[in-house]
């Protein structure tokens, strides 16, 4: 009798990210108080965010302006009415003993984010990630443990008040991501939109953009969820992809062993790469939700979110398809040229003042984005404008100098700025374009090393290379390559 093999049960991975975006306003959510990051702790505190008896919250208008303005980039529709609720918080970190936020009535809500994934020969393949909703609450305090990374362990606990009352945008996705390539590049995509916006930093180092992640496991065709499981504490992109990849597997290994998986939240450990349970997962009804008794519903104007929605920029998506659609730029060096807007935007000043196109993208891409690293500097501090750029380029495109020279006077240009053409007149830089003269130096040089030319011309092609090295060093670096190439070459074979 034959025995059938049992077929493996192929998973799959349903994932959502509940993301948390610091808005950078300059006071806090509901009161006065300063947003300042780094500041001596419980420094930026009054009784409103220290939940003082008497007193009452007072909602910043730029905070709601944010808050509209990222959920029109997030395509989300905007509630004409909406509200705050509290949601009872029973931890230290928030002395009021609750959290005001928005629970049934958020501002924003079903909207959607385009992300795009290479693959490794650099092909795009683009996915829109639903977007559930989106809503506005206040940030919580900071705890810092004695004697441990976390409360477990500890032998005493700080709290620091500074961060409560920042104002914060949770932005909470459909289970549409399937991997942790997907959600990181998802989580990014969020930090772009909000930086793009100019409504957020989205340093994840310091905590403004902060990502959760709820993760189950099914068998694939199925539609039913598998039993969810939150994880928290990841402070990169990375950390981000390699915890759900570490989770999918965690869970699959239960399943197969017949473990259950239980409903609860993790943590991230960064140095041992796993994983660890922290607690039991709180459902709606743990935090009894009620409206907000001290805030009067916001009411937003049609010709107000108009207005709004005329400032947003073009913003990351709109910029890759225009780049690849009208610039021809790849898939690739679009999203290295639009992850920051005000490289796109240098980028684009110096096609308008006459830069070629690809040179332009080479050169942001490659000996300037090494500056700005180097030096740890943004593009808008550097002394190289687009304009410059454009007439550097413009004098490689003429001849008038080569690359190698354009590279010499860039660190110059970098620091002082000024014309290109004044710079290289002063330093005698030139490129050496004329047939006649480079004729003249190719034959003395070979003149120079009757050795080395016996040798070509006996089958040692490789010496091409000594030749050019020994033109581009007697000229300086000046000769022009192609012109003194085609040159060089006809007389080594003649």
């Amino acid at each position: 009798m034959t025995v059938a093999t049992p077929t493996k049960i192929q998973y799959e991975a349903v994932i959502g990210l509940e993301t948390h975006c610091q808005l950078n306003t300059a006071t806090k959510i509901f009161c006065n108080c300063s947003t300042e990051f780094g500041a001596v702790p419980n420094h930026n505190i009054c009784p409103v965010c220290t939940a003082m008896p008497g007193v009452l919250p007072v909602l910043n208008e730029k905070v709601y302006e944010y808050a509209v303005k990222a959920g029109l980039a997030l395509n989300c529709e905007i509630a004409a009415y909406s509200k705050f609720d509290r949601k009872q918080y029973f931890y230290p970190d928030l002395p009021k003993n609750y959290q005001i936020t928005q629970y049934d009535l958020p501002i924003a809500e079903h909207g959607w984010v385009e992300i795009e994934i290479l693959d490794d020969a650099g092909n795009p393949t683009r996915k829109k990630i639903g977007i559930t909703r989106m809503h506005m609450e206040e940030d919580a305090g900071k705890l810092v443990h004695g004697g441990s990374d976390r409360l477990s362990g500890s032998s005493h606990s700080l709290v620091d008040y500074n961060r409560t009352g920042v104002p914060l945008c949770e932005i909470v996705s459909e289970p549409d991501l399937r991997s942790g390539v997907e959600a990181a590049e998802y989580a990014q995509e969020i930090r772009r939109i909000i930086r793009y916006l100019g409504v957020g930093d989205g340093n994840m180092q310091e905590g403004s953009l902060r990502c959760d992640v709820n993760i189950s496991v099914r068998p694939v065709g199925r539609e039913a969820f598998g039993v969810k499981v939150e994880i928290k504490n990841m402070n990169s992109f990375s950390a981000i992809q390699r915890a759900i990849d570490y989770e999918i597997e965690r869970q699959i290994a239960a399943i197969g062993n017949n473990e259950p998986i239980f409903q609860e939240t993790r943590l991230w450990e960064e140095g041992t790469q796993r994983t660890i349970s922290m607690r039991s997962k709180e459902g709606a009804s743990d935090y009894r939700y009620f409206p907000e008794p001290d805030l009067t519903p916001m009411i937003l104007a049609d010709s107000q979110k108009a207005a709004w929605k005329a400032e947003l920029p073009e913003l990351p998506v709109q910029k890759r398809h225009r780049y690849q659609a009208e610039l021809g730029l790849s898939p690739y060096d679009t999203r290295v040229l639009t992850d920051d807007r005000s490289v796109a935007e240098y980028l684009e000043a110096a096609i308008t003042a006459g830069a070629d196109i690809k040179q332009a993208a080479n050169w942001v891409m490659g000996d300037i984005t090494a500056y700005l690293k180097t030096q740890k500097v943004g593009i808008k501090d550097i002394a190289l404008t687009p304009t410059i750029l454009a007439e550097l380029i413009g004098l490689i495109d003429k001849g008038t100098i080569n690359g190698k020279i354009a590279k010499e006077i860039l660190p110059e240009l970098f620091e002082h700025g000024g014309s290109v053409q004044k710079l290289v007149d002063s330093k005698g830089l030139t490129s050496i374009s004329d047939p006649t003269e480079l004729a003249k130096i190719v034959d003395e040089l070979l003149a120079a090393n009757p050795k080395e030319l016996e040798q070509y011309k006996a089958g040692k092609t490789k010496l091409l290379g000594f030749f050019v090295g020994q033109l581009m060093k007697q000229t300086g670096g000046r000769a022009e390559p192609k012109l003194a190439n085609e040159i060089l070459a006809k007389k080594l074979n003649s």
